[in-house]
């Protein structure tokens, strides 16, 4: 059975692609930060399913508590499926942002990208498969105004997974990014009311996570074997 991990997998678009990997017979372990009994829950749901899944907590932040956690669970074997979707907003315009707004985004998306998906690339080469898929942005591709810090951070997210897709293409690893435009969630539930979503998205409605958490299981099968380098968007025909 193929293990994949997925960061940020206490909140409800992390929390979807667990159901979707667990449910095509992935073993799922379910990354939390601060809400490890959020992540403790879905696994007790997905095992009460008859699914397999595990909890795991650590700050992606931290390199030595994540490299730490990492080792423990490479134990069991390679992990072949990461979803890179731990991430945070902190927003501000950029004349009123603070030095630490911008170093604390950018170390949990862009750092947190590295400290996770590094120490798992070579058991992933050694096992000759795998898929690497990190969750973008839309703000990633048109910027977003009060968004300077979480635009870079995604933006450097599209063009790190094209220059990691050149590197493991041969060793049957593809690696993508999926960019999101407005998804209902806790982090945009406050953000966005629905009459701005009309006016913003072409569809007339916020995606659902699961409809992220279905391109993000196209992504992690054989299907996709083909499909390596892309930034695929999601987003209602915004852009």
């Amino acid at each position: 059975m193929k293990r994949a991990l997925i960061t940020g997998g206490s909140g409800a678009i992390g929390a979807a692609i667990a159901r979707k990997l667990a449910t095509d017979g992935l073993h799922v372990i379910v990354h939390a930060n601060s809400n490890l009994a959020a992540a403790t829950a879905l696994v007790a749901e997905l095992t009460a399913a008859g699914l397999s899944a595990e909890a795991c907590q650590f700050d992606v932040a931290n390199p030595d508590a994540t490299t730490a956690a990492l080792e423990k669970l490479l134990e069991a074997g390679p992990i072949q499926v990461l979803v890179n979707n731990a991430g945070i907003h902190d927003d501000a315009v950029f004349p009123g942002m603070s030095r630490e707004q911008w170093s604390r985004v950018l170390d949990v998306s862009l750092n947190g990208f590295f400290n996770v998906t590094q120490p798992l690339t070579m058991p992933m080469i050694r096992s000759r498969w795998g898929r690497i898929i990190t969750i973008s942005s839309i703000a990633g591709i048109t910027g977003n105004r009060g968004q300077v810090n979480y635009s870079a951070a995604k933006g450097a997210l599209h063009a790190a997974s094209k220059s990691l897709a050149l590197e493991l293409a041969s060793r049957n690893i593809t690696v993508n990014a999926v960019a999101p435009g407005i998804i209902t969630s806790d982090m945009t539930k406050d953000v966005f009311d629905a009459d701005t979503i009309k006016q913003l998205v072409p569809m007339k409605r916020a995606g659902k996570p699961e409809e992220v958490a279905a391109l993000v299981g196209f992504l992690a099968s054989d299907a996709a074997a083909y499909i390596t380098g892309q930034v695929i968007s999601i987003n209602g025909g915004m852009i």
